[in-house]
C-alpha cells in the first residue's frame, strides 16, 4: 500500500494541472460512498479538493444543466439529444445494485427471496402481508409473521428509483401502466425518505418496512437485503459479483453517448436491478485549471481507485470501457478551443 501511496504521489507532482483548486459536483446518492471516498484520498495526494453533494440524480441533472457545479452526477443515463441539447457529454464511473431491504423479525440478511413480479405487487399495494401465500410460496422455510408490509420509497428525484421503476416495469405490465418507470413517480401506498441514506434510516425504523438501496448503504447499515429471482430464473445474493455479470455483456462501444441499461440482463449470476453510475460534465469546459483537474481527477478514480470501490461493493467500469471513455474525452471536450484531454505537459 505503501509503494502505491508514493507511486501515486509522484504521478499527482508531476501533473501540472493540479493544485489547489476546488471542483464542484453534484447528483447521485447511489455512488456518494465511493466518491467522498475517492475524494478524500485524492485530496491527500494532491491537495485537488472534490466536494461532491448528494443530492439524487435528478438535482444533479438540472445542476450541471443551471452551470452551478463543475460535474453533475445520475444513475439514470442521458440520451443523445438531451446531451447535445444542452452541451453535455456523459460517460460510466463506477456500477453497483439496487437491492430490496427489509426490516422483518426474525428475517436476517439473504433469508427473504422475492421475484420481480413479488415485488412490483408489494409496490403496487397487491401484497400486503408479510405471510401472503405468494411470498410464503417462495420462501417455504421462512418463520413470515402476519404483519403488516410497510413500503418506502424514495421522495426526491432519484437515479436509484429510475433504475428500480425500470425494473419492477419490465417485468410487470400492471406496474409499467399504473406507475411506470421515472427518476420521481406516484406510488400507489407507503412512504417516502429523502436519498439512500432517508430510505435506509426509514426502514430500519418502520417494523415491516420494506424500501429499496444501493447495496452499499445496505451494508454500511447493516440491514436485511433480499435475494432476487433474475431474468433466469435463478435465485442469486447481492454482490460485487453478480452486480458485474450483469455488467459483462453490456456493448458500451455501441452505445451512443454510453446509454446503457443494465437491469433484467440475460446470465444465471446476473444481479436483476444492477445499473451504472454516470458523469455529465459540459462539452466546453469555461475554467481550463478547475475543468483539467477535475479530469484528472476521474483519470486517477478510474486507474487507481479499484481497491477501494471493490471495498465498498462497487463493481469498477471495466479497463476496456475507460479507453472508450477517454477517447470520448479527447474527441469532444475542449477548452480555450483546444483538446481538454490528454493534458500537455509543460516543457
Amino acid at each position: 500500500m505503501k509503494c502505491l501511496l508514493t507511486a501515486l504521489a509522484v504521478l499527482a507532482a508531476a501533473n501540472p494541472v493540479l493544485a489547489a483548486v476546488t471542483i464542484q459536483g453534484a447528483g447521485a446518492t447511489f455512488p456518494y460512498p465511493i466518491y467522498a471516498q475517492w475524494a478524500g484520498d485524492y485530496e491527500k495526494l494532491t491537495g485537488v479538493k472534490v466536494n461532491y453533494q448528494s443530492i439524487g440524480s435528478g438535482g444533479g441533472i438540472k445542476a450541471i444543466m443551471a452551470g452551478t457545479v463543475d460535474f453533475g452526477a445520475s444513475d439514470e443515463p442521458q440520451k443523445t439529444d438531451i446531451l447535445e441539447k444542452n452541451g453535455l457529454v456523459q460517460f460510466p464511473m463506477i456500477i453497483g445494485g439496487v437491492v430490496p431491504v427489509i426490516h422483518v423479525e426474525g428475517v436476517g440478511a439473504g433469508e427473504l427471496t422475492l421475484s420481480g413480479e413479488l415485488l412490483a405487487d408489494i409496490y403496487l399495494g397487491k401484497i400486503t402481508k408479510w405471510n401472503a401465500e405468494p411470498i410464503r410460496k417462495l420462501n417455504p422455510a421462512a418463520k413470515l409473521p402476519d404483519a403488516d408490509i410497510n413500503v418506502v420509497a424514495r421522495a426526491d428525484g432519484s437515479g436509484t428509483t429510475w433504475l428500480f421503476t425500470t425494473y419492477l416495469s419490465e417485468v410487470s405490465g400492471e406496474f409499467k401502466e399504473k406507475v411506470g418507470a421515472g427518476k420521481s413517480v406516484q406510488w400507489p401506498v407507503g412512504s417516502a425518505a429523502k436519498g439512500n441514506e432517508g430510505v435506509a434510516a426509514s426502514v430500519r425504523q418502520t417494523r415491516g418496512g420494506i424500501g429499496y438501496v444501493e447495496y452499499t448503504y445496505a451494508r454500511q447499515n447493516k440491514m436485511s437485503y433480499c435475494k432476487m429471482v433474475n431474468r433466469a430464473g435463478k435465485t442469486v445474493e447481492p454482490t460485487p459479483q453478480t452486480f458485474g455479470a450483469a455488467a459483462a455483456t453490456a456493448d458500451w462501444k455501441h452505445s451512443p453517448a454510453f446509454y446503457v441499461v443494465l437491469v433484467n440482463q440475460a446470465g444465471e449470476q446476473s444481479w436483476p436491478i444492477a445499473g451504472a453510475s454516470f458523469i455529465l460534465v459540459n462539452r466546453t469546459l469555461k475554467n481550463a485549471e478547475t475543468g483539467r483537474a477535475m479530469l484528472s481527477f476521474f483519470d486517477w478514480c478510474f486507474k487507481h481507485g479499484d481497491r477501494t470501490a471493490e471495498k465498498l461493493d462497487y463493481v469498477p467500469v471495466p479497463d476496456k470501457v475507460v479507453k472508450l471513455v477517454e477517447e470520448t474525452w479527447a474527441q469532444q471536450i475542449r477548452v480555450n478551443d483546444e483538446a481538454a484531454w490528454p493534458i500537455q505537459k509543460a516543457e
